[in-house]
């Protein structure tokens, strides 16, 4: 299965691209979409665009999203919502399911505690994906996504197959 991580933002939006096999996590890519434009509408779009070309590029089988938070600055939150919108949209006008992740459960998965910081993220990523050449931290986060999508994927597989057997 292929796995499209999504870590939103209107200026910079990451991405990364695993491959899981059973418990095998392999790197495909990742990136860091800048996006471009004067206004908010051409900035939505370019992120829209280049993104549409990653997931056309990639073909994933699933995708997760980096979930906002409520921050003091409402406009800056409502502005990562609509990109956030797009990082959503894009994989679904694909035909995928995305899950949606809180930025504590993505650092659980990965790194074993729910307040780590950035630089811990890439560490791990870079252990559970050896080789990895990051992007840059948006793109780090956006794998991790992508890894904890991974994990819960593969235990919800888990579940039916044992729920499966009781039946």
């Amino acid at each position: 299965m292929r796995v499209l991580g999504i870590d939103p933002g209107l200026r910079n939006l990451g991405w990364g691209v695993i491959d899981v096999n059973g418990s095998r996590l392999r790197h495909v890519a990742n990136g860091v979409i800048h996006s471009e434009g004067d206004n908010l509408g051409t900035r939505l779009l370019s992120l829209h665009t280049a993104l549409s070309e990653i997931v056309a590029q990639h073909g994933p089988d699933a995708a997760a999203v980096e979930q906002t938070f409520v921050n003091k600055d409402g406009a800056g939150t409502l502005k990562l919502g609509q990109a956030r919108g797009i990082a959503v949209l894009v994989p679904a006008q694909a035909g995928l399911f995305v899950g949606e992740y809180a930025p504590n459960t993505v650092k659980k998965a990965v790194v074993g505690v729910g307040h780590a910081d950035k630089a811990q993220i890439a560490h791990m990523v870079r252990h559970q994906l050896p080789g990895v050449d990051l992007a840059g931290p948006d793109a780090a986060d956006a794998l991790a996504v992508a890894i904890c999508h991974a994990h819960h994927l593969q235990s919800a597989g888990r579940l039916a197959a044992a729920v499966k057997g009781a039946a």
